[in-house]
């Protein structure tokens, strides 16, 4: 039987996972249905919806950052790991951590900035759509997925020392 914090925070993870792919599915269809109204209405009537091509770009920029924090969930992510397929076995843990400790320190950083950019936007009072929204609003997706983005990285990265002080321990 599992202890409850395990089963708990199981239920947190596959909460986390029917999030991230309802918004990725919910998203790209709306991206697809939008784009393919849009062709559809300048082709056969002439005109399209004025905020189409904005809201696309949006679109764009949410589904890149929820993907993202989607991709680093199982480190399905893009990645260039050369150095660890040359490395004996006993030393692949702590490049993992070392290189997901990085990736950790990038994304926050990232996040600090997006946040400094996100607050930049909001005292200028930026809007898009035509000035029906504040700008702040749609950026936001940015401080918030380099802050769960660095989250990821950084247990992995806690994953990745024990895994490698554990072998150590377990060569001894």
């Amino acid at each position: 039987m599992q202890p409850p914090r395990a089963s708990w925070l199981d239920r947190a993870a596959r909460l986390g996972r029917l999030v991230e792919t309802t918004a990725l599915a919910g998203l790209v269809a709306a991206m697809i249905g939008l784009a393919a109204g849009q062709i559809l209405m300048r082709n056969m009537l002439g005109s399209g919806l004025s905020w189409a091509d904005e809201a696309l770009r949006v679109m764009v920029l949410w589904v890149t950052m929820v993907g993202a924090v989607a991709a680093s969930r199982e480190q399905r992510h893009v990645s260039i790991d050369v150095l660890s397929r040359y490395l004996p076995r006993s030393w692949q843990a702590w490049a993992a951590m070392v290189t997901n400790g990085f990736v950790a320190l990038v994304c926050a950083l990232l996040a600090w900035a997006s946040y400094g950019f996100v607050a930049g936007s909001m005292e200028v009072d930026d809007r898009v759509f035509g000035g029906q929204l504040p700008a702040w609003a749609v950026q936001a997706i940015l401080p918030v997925a380099f802050v769960l983005l660095a989250y990821r990285y950084a247990i992995n990265s806690l994953g990745a020392l024990i895994d490698a002080t554990s072998s150590v321990a377990s060569d001894r």
